[in-house]
């Protein structure tokens, strides 16, 4: 049997990064979205974010792709939010996505960023955080990453 390891940490952002999604009432969210991941044999290791965006460390089967899942886990719980009452605003995620792939030794320092997500937004916008996971990983800023 092939020896495969695939996590990725994954960034999402709302709809023009608009607040849409209340504290009080994200982990209903998170919750959806873990179904999602579940249902693609998927294993979610930890969800979190703020009003504006989500942070998620996901580990695939090798049979799955990276876009197919983020593809579902947009469109299921996008659909699905519009349709609850815990989020009125919510108009959907952006339309594009981070993907930062990790190694298992990464596994607890990334869990932990996750974690920390609402203090770690009490100081630093959501974008000067994404460019600097973009930055980290050696790839290109550009502002239509923000959409």
């Amino acid at each position: 049997m092939s020896a495969v390891s695939s996590m990725f940490h994954v960034v999402i952002n709302t709809y023009r990064r608009q607040m849409t999604i209340p504290d009080e009432t994200s982990e209903h969210l998170y919750r959806y979205i873990r179904s999602i991941i579940k249902s693609r044999n998927s294993w979610l290791y930890r969800i979190n974010g703020t009003g504006n965006h989500i942070h998620m460390l996901i580990e695939l089967p090798p049979t799955l792709a990276l876009s197919d899942l983020v593809r579902d886990i947009k469109q299921g719980s996008s659909k699905w939010a519009k349709q609850q009452s815990y989020f009125p605003q919510f108009s959907g995620w952006g339309k594009e996505y981070g993907a930062f792939s990790c190694s298992q030794r990464d596994k607890a320092s990334i869990v932990n960023y996750i974690i920390n997500q609402r203090e770690h937004h009490k100081s630093r916008t959501f974008e000067d955080e994404y460019r600097g996971i973009i930055e980290e990983y050696g790839l290109e800023w550009n502002e239509f990453r923000l959409t």
